[in-house]
């Protein structure tokens, strides 16, 4: 069968009637070969809500917004939306618009109820919401700060009057003058941090000298510790306690009166004796200076010696 110019024609703008058609649907977000569901949604303001804005469904894309106007009847903002009708969305779920970030404009994003099992029809109203987004809440709490912000310039600028009122020619003076001389004190400590560096300097192997020394001496005051710690200290004191010990034994004996110190000690009578026989002593010697002739016989020619005579001194 041979097909005439005027089919080949009518073919063509059937085709680009229906490319037409389908690009103008891609463009405005639909596709011809989806069933699509009609969604109105009330709202008291759409600042933000682009049009042709995404609508989500836990973050997939589900339909767009296809136009905004105002409804007179409700007194607030009617928004038509599209969303494909292969989504369930039970009757008593939500459109929240919302801000997903800082640049993008707002989205309408559907909370479903899976609770409700009754499923959304075609023209059918939602129940809409608006989550404030970051920026509503950036500048909520912008808003206080900028307050308090305004509030503390002007304490700031009222201190800094009375600053001004309270500093007059003279005390500006007196500062002026304070400066003047922390800064003559700052630089005679410069002049003094100089002249100890050079101090250092010249004498920096003396230094190093006594830090060398220094370190001999530790280290000889380690080897004395590491000595004593290893001499055997516990027999030393084990000793010096038996001796406390003895030597206290001999004390308390002493002041009991035992032995020949001990009856010294306490006992009167010895010691009056003893006394006695010191004096009686002292006398003999005395007596043996003054007349040794009567003790001691000495001759040379063997001669006996003469009886002693008492000389009387009278």
């Amino acid at each position: 069968m041979k097909i005439t110019r005027e089919i080949k024609t009518a073919i063509l703008v059937i085709t680009s009637i229906l490319l037409f058609i389908w690009g103008y649907s891609f463009l405005k977000g639909k596709d011809i070969l989806e069933t699509y569901k009609t969604i109105y949604v009330l709202y008291d303001t759409v600042e933000g809500l682009p049009s042709s804005a995404l609508v989500t469904f836990n973050g997939l894309s589900i339909g767009k917004v296809e136009k905004m106007k105002y409804d007179n009847e409700h007194g607030k903002i009617l928004v038509t939306i599209i969303i494909k009708g292969s989504f369930p969305i039970s009757k008593s779920s939500k459109a929240i618009m919302h801000e997903p970030g800082f640049i993008g404009g707002k989205q309408i994003m559907i909370v479903p109820n899976y609770n409700d099992k009754s499923i959304l029809e075609n023209n059918s109203f939602l129940i809409g919401e608006i989550k404030p987004g970051l920026t509503s809440e950036l500048a909520e709490k912008l808003v206080p700060l900028q307050q308090k912000l305004e509030h503390m310039i002007v304490n700031a600028d009222s201190m800094l009057q009375n600053i001004n009122q309270v500093l007059d020619a003279k005390t500006k003076k007196d500062i002026k003058e304070s400066l003047t001389n922390l800064n003559a004190t700052l630089l005679e400590f410069s002049k003094i941090s100089e002249s100890t560096n050079e101090l250092m300097a010249e004498n920096k192997n003396n230094i190093s000298k006594s830090f060398r020394n220094l370190e001999k001496t530790t280290a000889n005051f380690e080897k004395i510790s590491d000595t004593i710690f290893k001499a055997n200290l516990g027999k030393t004191i084990q000793s010096m306690e038996q001796t406390l010990s003895q030597a206290n034994k001999l004390l308390n004996e002493l002041n009991e009166g035992k032995g020949s110190m001990g009856m010294l000690l306490k006992d009167d009578k010895m010691y009056k004796n003893l006394e006695g026989a010191t004096h009686e002593l002292e006398a003999l010697l005395k007596d043996m200076k003054e007349h040794p002739k009567r003790y001691v016989h000495f001759s040379l020619f063997g001669k006996k010696p003469m009886p002693y005579q008492e000389q009387n001194n009278n």
